[in-house]
């Protein structure tokens, strides 16, 4: 067979494809209209526009934030579980300081030690070394005491407005949801947001008497279990809950106020050691220090003397 022969063949094979391919299109079309559709709405919009899309996405999206996200499951997988219950209470009591989860706070805690560890080896010293790996070990609990006590001293402090609050809504004629819901908008704070945690639990349809006292449990704060613990009992009891607010206010204002006048009798027993190591030496050495010079000059060799 000479050349034209193939071309003939070659032609004849391309005529056949094309043919039945058109037959084949035009027998299922409905069929590939349906497909197409389906393909339009189901197909993955990142493999559909490929890698253009992805670049365009910020540094951060495309390799921060995956790096970021596998080194946090390493450590997830890596802190025991009872640990990180015991982290995750401590942060839930301080308020979540700056967002932060278990896993954050667990590479803080780390990164600190670490930094510490490496500013004790560039003093070269062994006792500055276990001194800054020390404070590199407690520094983060600490951080999480003041926070904790620094939200429950807020909470202290606008308790008793936020009763005040509950009452006259209470009072005047709303329920008790309805009234938690008036502090949610017109108060702010860790007090006002563990409300609002709580009325949203409500809603979802946990008891009250669990949420309210969820809420206790997660504030820790004595005036506060008082009196979730005094609304529990009274709703149990059936007696109003404007009452029982109205007493609760003024007990709390009353410890509140207790609370100031003791810290008032301690003031002067806390001043007593400044004053004592920085006060005193230096009113000591304003008024003896000319005296002492004095002193110095006649006594020294040579001087005056006293008859002189």
């Amino acid at each position: 067979m000479d050349n034209l022969s193939y071309l003939i063949i070659v032609v004849a094979a391309l005529a056949a494809t094309f043919a039945a391919l058109g037959v084949f299109r035009v027998v299922f079309r409905e069929r590939l209209a349906v497909a197409e559709r389906l393909e339009h709405y189901t197909v993955d919009k990142k493999s559909e526009h490929g890698v253009f899309e992805e670049l365009n996405l910020p540094f951060s999206e495309r390799v921060l934030k995956p790096i970021w996200n596998s080194f946090i499951g390493n450590v997830k997988q890596a802190v025991p579980k009872e640990k990180a219950m015991s982290y995750d209470r401590k942060l839930m009591l301080a308020g979540y300081p700056h967002g932060m989860d278990t896993q954050t706070f667990v590479i803080l805690k780390y990164a600190v030690l670490m930094i510490m560890i490496l500013l004790g080896l560039l003093t070269k010293s062994f006792m500055w070394l276990l001194v800054l790996g020390a404070i590199g070990v407690v520094a983060p609990d600490i951080y999480l005491i003041m926070c904790r006590a620094e939200r429950a001293e807020r909470v202290s402090k606008s308790l008793p407005d936020t009763l005040d609050l509950l009452s006259v809504s209470v009072e005047a004629g709303l329920g008790f949801d309805a009234a938690l819901q008036k502090i949610t908008e017109k108060m702010t704070g860790p007090l006002a947001e563990e409300f609002a945690a709580a009325l949203n639990e409500i809603k979802v349809g946990k008891p009250r008497r669990e949420a309210m006292r969820d809420l206790a449990d997660r504030l820790q704060v004595d005036d506060v279990s008082t009196f979730v613990a005094s609304l529990v009992q009274a709703e149990s009891l059936g007696v109003p809950i404007a009452n029982v607010l109205r007493v609760q206010s003024e007990q709390v204002r009353l410890r509140r106020r207790q609370r100031a006048e003791e810290k008032a009798h301690k003031a002067p027993i806390k001043m007593l050691l400044p004053m004592l190591f920085f006060i005193f030496p230096a009113i000591f050495i304003v008024l003896l220090g000319p005296a002492a010079i004095e002193l110095m000059k006649v006594f020294a060799p040579g001087g005056p003397g006293l008859g002189g």
